[in-house]
């Protein structure tokens, strides 16, 4: 009885771990999610700019002059690079999720044989 009570929490203990790690990538999903709007906003921008406009980049405390094609390829190259992010996480909350199911199988499996054994022992 006290080796299935320590499989139990063993399992609890797996499941919680596994919850954190779902939520740290539901927060980093929402991070770059913000990130993505962020950027499409910026692109938006860049597109209504003629092509003799002006744009500077901020480096540290300094405006400097940046190319509009350079900006706008820059601009490009980061919301691919977050939309491929943002696959890899809805990939990862997807495997968490489903190794969350099965903890939740497991642990339910288990408080029944714990139960189980705890009436056989009432009875006897």
């Amino acid at each position: 009885m006290e080796e299935l009570q320590n499989k139990l929490q063993t399992e609890l203990d797996k499941l919680k771990d596994v919850g954190k790690q779902y939520n740290n990538a539901v927060s980093q999903r929402q991070v770059l999610d913000g990130q993505l709007h962020e950027n499409m906003g910026v692109k938006q921008e860049l597109e209504l700019l003629k092509s003799d406009g002006e744009v500077y980049k901020m480096i540290g405390p300094v405006l400097v002059k940046q190319e509009l094609n350079e900006a706008k390829q820059n601009v490009c190259k980061r919301i691919d690079y977050i939309t491929a992010e943002l696959k890899r996480m809805d990939d990862l909350i997807s495997t968490l999720d489903a190794e969350q199911d099965q903890q939740r199988e497991k642990l339910a499996k288990l408080q029944q044989q714990f139960q189980l054994q705890q009436t056989k022992a009432a009875k006897s």
